[in-house]
């Protein structure tokens, strides 16, 4: 049986470098509009010449195969049919490879309304009065938006109090992430803090080995009985709780160094038209996060003052983290304050 695209060997335990890129590109014009057929998306990939694992050349077929396969995000169906982690990494992230699902939906009803790629989903917003990560969600009209889900029953989620148009949102920060392109000299900020996220990816990279072999090392020592099933169980999970969040960080990581803005004369022109995982790296790169805060009445339509909070980043503070991978996190840089 071949390796699934992406991955280096059949555990699917290793990324493939050279595959990761492509297999994202691919993801993101599949998703940017529901006319891009999986015979489009083939096309456009052998036209690159990229090629499957077998050195064959992309198919209708073998597009929609990949897009279909979970473990392409790190996941895998239970036996309830639910996406749960699959252990391993991921080349895309959980929202892209739902978002895919609701393409292959659309598609196969014959919707109009094409599935709607967030720019900052996954963490890139969070609620302003609860700090839960905002999800994409359309509204009953199937507008998309950005909403903090409520408590589930097993307590799961956030206050449930903030929702906000994407569109509108989206705007706000691309205007501001553009303005701040422009500022002389961030681009030669931004390719110097690229080389030290490329060094911080080869420090994630170690750890995550160094994990894994830890991993295998536990597993030996019980079944040579040198420790108890409950020393077992609690060092795997605690491995695995860190694997999780190494390779999060590394997934991050890996779009902050791969994305390029090319020699665009017009920001505002490259803003509009590139993939939104471009976007998304570039925003990410700039931004440690973006709170967003309730609108003061319901059916407010603007972006109210203070409203929503941009944390930027200074990039100096990525090549300390390169320096110390585990070391604390970068101090809070803020774009004002609720209210100012």
């Amino acid at each position: 049986m071949p390796r699934l695209y992406g991955f280096d060997d059949q555990s699917r335990q290793r990324l493939r470098d050279d595959e990761v890129d492509p297999l994202r590109q691919m993801v993101s014009r599949a998703l940017v509009d529901l006319t891009v057929s999986n015979a489009d998306v083939a096309v456009w990939a052998n036209g690159q010449g990229y090629r499957g694992t077998l050195g064959g050349e992309w198919k209708d077929a073998s597009v929609g195969r990949l897009f279909r396969n979970p473990a392409i995000a790190g996941l895998r169906y239970d036996d309830d049919g639910q996406l749960v982690d699959a252990g391993h990494p991921g080349a895309i992230t959980r929202e892209e490879f739902e978002a895919l699902l609701e393409r292959e939906q659309h598609r196969k009803l014959g919707d109009s309304d094409a599935p709607y790629d967030y720019l900052l989903t996954d963490g890139g917003c969070t609620c302003g009065q609860c700090t839960h990560a905002l999800q994409g969600a359309r509204t009953n009209a199937g507008t998309p938006g950005y909403r903090c889900r409520p408590k589930d029953k097993e307590g799961r989620g956030g206050c449930g109090e903030v929702r906000i148009d994407a569109e509108l949102l989206e705007g706000h920060v691309g205007e501001y992430v553009v303005a701040e392109l422009l500022k002389p000299g961030v681009r030669a900020q931004i390719l110097k803090a690229q080389e030290a996220v490329r060094k911080l990816v080869k420090t994630l990279d170690l750890d995550i080995k160094d994990l894994e072999a830890r991993r295998t090392e536990v597993g030996t020592l019980y079944g040579a009985r040198q420790i108890s099933k409950a020393a077992l169980v609690a060092a795997e999970k605690e491995i695995a709780d860190t694997l999780k969040s190494a390779r999060s960080r590394k997934r991050y990581a890996d779009q902050m160094a791969s994305f390029s803005l090319g020699r665009a004369k017009d920001l505002v022109r490259w803003w509009n038209s590139a993939p939104t995982a471009s976007k998304k790296a570039i925003t990410t790169l700039l931004l440690e996060g973006v709170e967003v805060f309730p609108a003061s009445a319901r059916g407010v339509r603007t972006l109210e003052p203070g409203r929503v909070v941009l944390h930027w980043r200074k990039l100096a503070d990525l090549s300390v983290e390169s320096d110390d991978a585990g070391g604390e996190p970068p101090a809070d840089h803020r774009h004002g304050q609720p209210g100012d």
